[in-house]
């Protein structure tokens, strides 16, 4: 049972992220000038942080410009990504 919640868990924000760039792929793509590469590193390793600096930068704010709420997002975005990650190690065991 642990093992699976854990893995829904690690697995939301990716499909977050995929239904928000099959939706509307210009929403990420603005946020990261364009640069797939960014794109596909922020879906495999930060996606919660990707999503989040995605936000601020198109919604928060004028279009292209991060206000400080903004950054707080991403800031807490990368938290609950690390805290995501680290959390399942701990409880595997390693």
């Amino acid at each position: 049972m642990g093992c699976a919640s854990f893995s829904a868990l690690l697995g939301m924000p990716r499909v977050a992220f995929m239904l928000v760039w099959f939706f509307q792929p210009e929403y990420i793509q603005r946020a990261l000038d364009g640069v797939t590469l960014l794109v596909l590193l922020g879906f495999v390793f930060l996606p919660l942080t990707t999503l989040g600096f995605a936000y601020g930068m198109n919604s928060l704010g004028p279009p292209g410009e991060m206000t400080p709420l903004g950054w707080a997002l991403t800031g807490i975005s990368f938290a609950i990504d690390i805290g995501l990650v680290t959390g399942s190690r701990r409880k595997s065991g390693k």
